[in-house]
């Protein structure tokens, strides 16, 4: 689950450690002390004591930080083109639209491009579509085709970005770090793309005398982001049992595609998990972005800012949800504890539906959010970990896809429903429903007995 794996026909590959990242030496603990690498609250940061992990997550933050304003700039910039509630929904739609079409050409381009080049070129792309609109804005010319235009390539920039990202952090980290580096994003993409960004945004479009000339401040961002992937090193060699070779041209292309789907196919973690993710969000999307905000405003008031207040809840739930496992060692039963936190953790969501205490409400959502957050990262560095890294950016983009294509599905169904069903049964089966799932999942693809027969080391 980009959120999102029985045993495989055979053993899965380890992605070893790279030639400049040795693995962290492991020490035997004192008798009847707690070893310090499983209590060491600040091993969340160690990534970056990697000169190139600091440039690439410098500029990830950036990044993030860009598109968090970016989302109240293109609101505030298609209003003053003239555009109403129809113009918003087609540009919001063009970059959804871009997203999906290029998640997996990102994957297979992230496993054929080296992966810093990739990272250089989205990142002017974006820098390019931002700057139009700011130039443009000084000349009083946006146009909604225009602003559809730069919203579908910064949804595109995202299909291949983020697999990018993801195939080359076990290239530049050693495998310790993978848990730490995973929970550093994910504390910061809420923390960012939600809140300051976002915050940052509205008080600059305030400032100015036309939204569109806030977007310098976009521009900024992704400027500074690409200068930072300028500093980050070439890749080191692959080692010669991770050479891969595959045809060119389409022919090419189609191999990949199908090598990325038959190993996710044979390997039960894998398929089950996207396959949980996938029903994940669709009962639970919909309700979270569709009716909840209505819900917070029949039950508690119509102040905007008590479902800010929500949200903000929610996203400092995964902010600390992060930071918590990402200073931990890996679990030994990592699937039993990422698809057990996964189904218990939307629980509480159930209770969000009935409740008319707001407190209650938020404290809820925190747990929602820290749950989410927490098997997040143990995904994301599993699909770093049992991988094999010829493969990771396919399998990776093939997991963003599948935890996004059936969101605008969900989102679609939770207004008419909730026309016709009690909202309460709505936000029960939302709750409920993810943690039957999850054991399902869990049962069938025999998680218990694979995550025993491939243990990680932590």
């Amino acid at each position: 689950m980009s959120g999102s794996t029985g045993p495989a026909t055979g053993p899965v590959p380890l992605p070893g450690p790279t030639p400049d990242a040795a693995r962290e030496p492991e020490t035997e603990p004192a008798p009847g002390t707690v070893p310090r690498s499983s209590r060491d609250p600040w091993r969340f940061v160690k990534p970056l004591g990697h000169r190139d992990f600091r440039m690439l997550f410098g500029a990830v933050v950036l990044s993030i930080f860009g598109a968090g304003m970016w989302a109240v700039v293109m609101v505030y910039t298609v209003i003053g083109a003239g555009g109403g509630p129809v113009e918003l929904s087609a540009v919001a739609a063009a970059n959804a639209v871009g997203l999906l079409v290029c998640a997996i050409p990102g994957g297979i381009a992230a496993d054929r491009v080296p992966r810093r080049l990739l990272l250089r070129i989205v990142e002017l792309v974006n820098l390019l579509a931002i700057t139009s609109v700011a130039v443009a804005g000084v000349f009083g010319a946006v146009t909604i085709p225009h602003l559809a235009v730069v919203a579908f390539v910064m949804g595109a920039g995202a299909g291949f970005f983020f697999p990018a990202y993801s195939a080359i952090l076990p290239r530049i980290l050693p495998p310790a770090q993978l848990l730490a580096a995973n929970g550093l994003e994910g504390a910061i993409r809420p923390a960012l793309q939600q809140a300051a960004g976002p915050a940052a945004a509205g008080v600059i479009v305030a400032a100015v005398l036309a939204p569109a000339h806030a977007a310098w401040a976009v521009v900024a961002a992704h400027a500074l982001a690409f200068v930072l992937l300028l500093f980050v090193r070439p890749e080191p060699p692959a080692a010669a049992g991770e050479q891969h070779e595959a045809p060119d041209g389409v022919r090419g292309v189609l191999h990949d595609l199908r090598e990325a789907v038959g190993f996710t196919v044979r390997t039960p973690w894998l398929l089950w998990t996207l396959l949980f993710a996938t029903g994940w969000v669709l009962v639970f999307v919909g309700p979270e972005e569709v009716l909840l905000p209505f819900v917070t405003r029949d039950r508690i008031g119509e102040d905007p800012r008590l479902f800010g207040f929500l949200l903000a809840i929610y996203g400092i739930g995964g902010v600390l949800g992060s930071i918590v496992v990402s200073s931990m060692k890996l679990p030994r039963r990592y699937l039993t504890v990422m698809m057990g936190v996964w189904g218990v953790s939307t629980l509480p969501f159930a209770v969000v539906g009935v409740t008319r205490q707001y407190w209650l409400m938020a404290l809820c959502l925190f747990l929602v959010g820290f749950g989410f957050s927490y098997g997040n990262v143990i995904w994301g560095t599993l699909l770093q970990r049992r991988v094999p890294r010829h493969m990771l950016g396919r399998i990776s983009s093939l997991d963003f896809f599948v935890s996004l294509a059936l969101m605008p599905l969900s989102m679609a169904l939770a207004g008419p429903l909730a026309e016709v069903v009690p909202i309460e049964a709505i936000f029960l089966a939302a709750g409920v429903i993810p943690l039957i799932l999850g054991a399902l999942a869990y049962v069938v693809a025999r998680m218990s007995k694979d995550e025993i027969d491939h243990p990680l080391d932590h």
